[in-house]
């Protein structure tokens, strides 16, 4: 296989956790001029010494021609467009910091203070080009160059195909899509339903109890997205089926291993990683129960993440629920 043509764009990866380590290795493989933003100068230097990511990434190295640096302006000069690769609680701080000019792509999974659409607060804070990536992709397969594919969202379709063009590699797929709402949205519910899959798996309930999580999380997901004004068959593309079957299943999945802990009467985020399902669901489930919108799998995740619930207790609500036709 010939080597793939390197492109003269200047791209920045801004936040240097799993996703972000793994993405500027992807693109450094057909862009010499890429720059990885660390928010903490002593990973940064880490990163520039030993170009590996042990607090997040092991076992990955980072190519010499990527940049790494913790001074944000230095980051972003001169960058075709960014990928903001932080946990959704902190983009809005990152946002806000960042200039209008520039280009974005969310890659956090998550909703911001409110349960805001993080491209809606993009937008509100006068971004003009902001698309969104979502996708089964895992940061440890992504950054041994396993094979996967993504979805780039954005309503300026122009930026999405220069987006698509720019992070296609010979491992990474990428696709685009128009609906925003439902990509986004996709990435942010299925985390909910893998915490749900770790409960499972945690109180040992067997494959049957996970495939019934994962195919009534689904439902739960289209149900969602419907009165978002997402697109009905999106639900069922990468960002939401192909993400959800990855997240709700693998070893590397940070959400499901939270419902593990949880299952077991552990603390469900350690490390200082971020399991965005967790917030998501008390985010969702208070939407639940002023909209009305039955969401019982958001809502028993948030019971047991509050304590207002024990898994066990959780899991009965759900078994006990009236029964009803299939839909």
């Amino acid at each position: 296989m010939s080597e793939p043509a390197l492109s003269a764009a200047r791209l920045a990866v801004l936040g240097a956790g799993g996703w972000g380590t793994a993405l500027a290795r992807t693109l450094a493989q057909t862009h010499p001029n890429v720059t990885l933003w660390a928010r903490r100068e002593v990973l940064a230097g880490e990163l520039r010494r030993s170009r590996f990511n042990a607090a997040y990434l092991p076992g990955v190295a980072l190519p010499e021609s990527v940049s790494v640096t913790s001074d944000l302006s230095a980051a972003v000069a001169g960058a075709d467009f960014a990928f903001l690769v932080v946990p959704s609680v902190g983009m809005s701080g990152l946002l806000s910091a960042l200039p209008r000019s520039l280009g974005v792509v969310l890659c956090a999974k998550g909703l911001a203070p409110g349960g805001t659409r993080l491209s809606e607060l993009a937008a509100s804070l006068g971004f003009g080009r902001v698309a969104v990536l979502s996708g089964p992709n895992h940061a440890e397969e992504i950054g041994l160059g396993l094979p996967a594919a993504t979805v780039v969202a954005s309503r300026d379709e122009a930026f999405a195909r220069t987006v698509q063009a720019e992070l296609m590699t010979p491992s990474l797929r990428v696709y685009t899509s128009l609906d925003v709402p439902g990509v986004e949205l996709g990435g942010v519910l299925k985390n909910v339903v893998a915490v749900a899959a770790g409960l499972g798996d945690g109180l040992q309930l067997g494959d049957n109890a996970r495939a019934s999580v994962i195919t009534r999380g689904l439902r739960e997901m289209a149900r969602y997205l419907d009165g978002q004004g997402a697109q009905d068959d999106t639900v069922y593309g990468l960002s939401g089926l192909g993400d959800l079957v990855a997240t709700a299943t693998s070893r590397h999945s940070r959400n499901r291993a939270a419902g593990e802990a949880l299952a077991r009467g552990e603390a469900p985020e350690q490390g200082g990683k971020v399991v965005e399902g967790l917030r998501t669901a008390r985010l969702l489930s208070a939407w639940a129960q002023e909209s009305g919108v039955e969401l019982p799998i958001v809502q028993g995740v948030a019971a047991v993440s509050e304590g207002r619930l024990s898994p066990q207790q959780a899991l009965a609500v759900l078994m006990q629920r009236e029964a009803k036709a299939e839909g």
